[in-house]
């Protein structure tokens, strides 16, 4: 058995999961944790908070998404711009990369299936799940702009203010805006809200801000190469916040600078998981998968990416999946478009 990278307990292994299981499991099982408390590598970053805090903001903020600098340092240097202030992420002038046009190749050949089911078999992957990526297929897509970082806490609170809208996240322990948590992205809200957000920016900034969809969502993180995660095939959990890494917790946007896909947007492979504006279909001649969501949902909108408390095989560029609520380590986020064309 492979060893969490964090973990110093010996008897730790890596959790085997089914569908079937998962709805008895306690949030540690899921997250791959023993019942016990354990050491892990982001249990105490206090020297790193204090080495810091006297850095200007300027300088944290260009000192955050340096590869050199190391990651633990990244985190908490994140985490001292969020109560400091974070001015990278101005909620009505978002960091927006744009992406030409281009003949786009999308989604998995069926040659590949079975490698990729069996390469993450203990991860309890059912074949059916990683079906709904095939067949790769070409497509065009227009100029369009995404967002470099998922939409913050601190962006969707301003929302939320400007708005009345009532949807607080179920993060926000309380409904307390999680201030400490300003530059983390914002998570476990309905789709609804991410599509009334961009309405919502759209009508502040006479721009036509939207959700993407999945083919300029996996243009961007994969961009443009056939490659597994955002920055190559191989996966490093130093690149993505997810479960391997060992956080548990959102992570302040673009501290994992490792892991940016080719152009340069950050938290494709982890943080948060993100909606996009489709409801699940097959690819073109692919097979409808009638699975765990659609008999939850019916018709559910498709989220990308992976997250702090999943597994690596979500941070997969062409991995497709959906909110299961009855798993509460499904953290749904999201990040804007913008037509160009």
């Amino acid at each position: 058995m492979t060893h969490h990278p964090f973990a110093k307990d010996p008897s730790w292994h890596w959790p085997i999961f089914s569908q079937t299981l998962c709805g008895t499991m306690t949030d540690r099982e899921r997250l791959g944790l023993p019942s016990h408390q354990i050491v892990q590598r982001f249990d105490d970053l206090s020297p790193h908070y204090k080495h810091y805090m006297s850095h200007s903001s300027a300088m944290l903020r260009e000192l955050c998404e340096q590869k050199d600098v190391p990651l633990a340092h990244r985190i908490a240097i994140g985490n001292i711009l969020a109560l400091s202030g974070d001015d990278r992420l101005m909620t009505l002038d978002p960091v927006m990369i744009k992406i030409d046009a281009a003949s786009a190749s999308i989604g998995l050949k069926p040659s590949e299936l079975d490698h990729i089911t069996t390469h993450y078999k203990e991860l309890g992957i059912d074949r059916s799940w990683i079906e709904k990526e095939c067949p790769s297929h070409t497509i065009h897509l227009s100029s369009y702009a995404l967002s470099k970082y998922p939409v913050t806490n601190k962006n969707y609170y301003e929302f939320l203010l400007a708005s009345g809208h009532d949807d607080i996240p179920t993060s926000w322990h309380f409904g307390r805006y999680p201030q400490e948590k300003s530059n983390h992205p914002v998570y476990t809200i309905r789709p609804s809200s991410a599509e009334l957000y961009c309405h919502w920016l759209s009508e502040k900034t006479d721009l036509t801000y939207r959700l993407p969809s999945e083919y300029e969502w996996e243009y961007a993180a994969c961009g443009g190469q056939d490659i597994e995660f955002p920055w190559g095939d191989e996966f490093n959990a130093d690149y993505a916040n997810t479960a391997e890494t060992g956080l548990f917790d959102t992570s302040a946007v673009g501290v994992f600078a490792a892991g940016n896909a080719r152009w340069g947007f950050a938290d494709m492979a982890g943080n948060v998981e993100e909606y996009v504006s489709d409801h699940y279909k097959p690819y073109p001649n692919g097979t409808f998968i009638s699975d765990h969501l659609v008999d939850i949902h019916g018709q559910y909108k498709v989220a990308r990416g992976g997250s702090f408390a999943r597994f690596r095989d979500l941070a997969r560029v062409k991995r497709r999946h959906g909110h299961n609520p009855k798993s509460p380590t499904y953290a749904m986020g999201f990040r804007l478009a913008l037509s160009l064309e």
